[in-house]
């Protein structure tokens, strides 16, 4: 039983020392203003939700480029590249699609 313990502390300090252990990342937030609330918004070709949804909650980021695309019905799709630099608090889009025309 006693070997079992000291098994397990070393191999704990192992992926210690190896900087596996859990350190929360740093993320940017991704605030968006815009219309039409129910339009779709991805990152880096990811869904996240609606923009309302967006709007009020916003998205964590890590540091780096990513793809915006916000898509509704009836609009002209908004694509846009960020950039989130570690250290800013957030980055701000403001989104208002074009209706397709008839």
């Amino acid at each position: 039983m006693m070997r079992w313990r000291v098994v397990a502390v070393a191999a704990i300090l192992t992926l210690s020392a190896c900087g596996a252990a859990t350190t929360p990342a740093k993320t940017v937030s991704l605030r968006m203003t815009g219309a039409p609330n129910d339009a779709r918004v991805t990152v880096d070709d990811q869904i996240v939700g609606s923009l309302d949804m967006v709007q009020a909650r916003g998205v964590a980021l890590p540091p780096g480029t990513h793809r915006v695309s916000v898509e509704a019905p009836g609009y002209f799709p908004f694509d846009k590249i960020v950039e989130a630099k570690e250290g800013e608090k957030s980055v701000r889009l403001e989104v208002k699609l074009v209706p397709v025309p008839d």
